[in-house]
C-alpha cells in the first residue's frame, strides 16, 4: 500500500511548505513543486495497486492545480485573499475608477486598430506598455497584502488586474492572428 506524506486538505501554500505571502519566491515554489510532484507522480506508482494509482493521479492533479494557482500573481492574490477570510467579490463588485476604465478603453481601441491594420509593432508597443503596468500593479498588490494588510484595496486591485490580464490575452491573440 502506498502512502503519501501529504495532507490532501492542506491549502496550496502549506502543501508546498511555503509562507502564506503574496511575495512568493518563484524559485522556491518551483523547487517545492518538483519535490512534491516527485512523490506523487503517477509514473512513480505505475506498478502499484489500482487504488494507489488512482490516488497518485488525484494527488498529481491536486499538486498541479495548486502550482498553477500559486505561480500566477493574480490567481495567487485571489486565493490568498480568500484564505485570509476576505471575499474579493470578483463576480459581484464591478466598480472601477473612471481613470482606469478610460485607460482600458484607450488600450482596447489601440489593440483593435492595430489588429485591423495587422500592425505587429503597434500591438507589441501596447503589450509592452500593459506588461509594465501589470508588473507595477503586482508590486503594489504585494505591499497591500503582505505589508499593509489592506485587503479591501488589494481586492480592488485584483479586480483591475483581471481586466488587464484579459486585455493582455487579447493582445497575444491579436499578435498570433497578425503573425500567422
Amino acid at each position: 500500500m502506498t502512502t503519501f506524506d501529504l495532507n490532501f486538505a492542506a491549502d496550496h501554500f502549506t502543501l508546498f511548505g511555503l509562507p502564506h505571502v503574496q511575495a512568493l519566491d518563484q524559485e522556491s515554489l518551483d523547487n517545492a513543486f518538483r519535490a512534491v510532484q516527485s512523490q506523487v507522480h503517477p509514473d512513480k506508482h505505475a506498478h502499484a495497486a489500482e487504488s494507489d494509482r488512482r490516488l497518485a493521479m488525484q494527488w498529481a492533479t491536486r499538486i498541479n492545480e495548486a502550482y498553477q494557482t500559486l505561480k500566477s500573481p493574480g490567481r495567487r492574490a485571489r486565493y490568498l485573499l480568500q484564505l485570509l477570510g476576505h471575499d474579493p467579490q470578483i463576480e459581484s463588485n464591478t466598480a472601477m475608477p473612471a481613470e482606469f476604465l478610460v485607460n482600458q478603453m484607450e488600450l482596447r481601441e489601440a489593440v483593435a486598430e492595430a489588429r485591423s491594420a495587422a500592425d505587429e509593432d503597434a500591438l507589441d508597443t501596447v503589450r509592452v506598455r500593459l506588461l509594465g503596468e501589470i508588473r507595477t500593479e503586482y508590486e503594489r498588490l504585494t505591499g497591500l497584502i503582505d505589508t499593509d494588510r489592506d485587503l479591501v484595496a488589494a481586492s480592488n486591485l485584483v479586480r483591475q488586474l483581471m481586466f488587464q490580464e484579459k486585455l493582455l490575452n487579447e493582445i497575444d491573440d491579436a499578435l498570433e492572428a497578425v503573425t500567422a
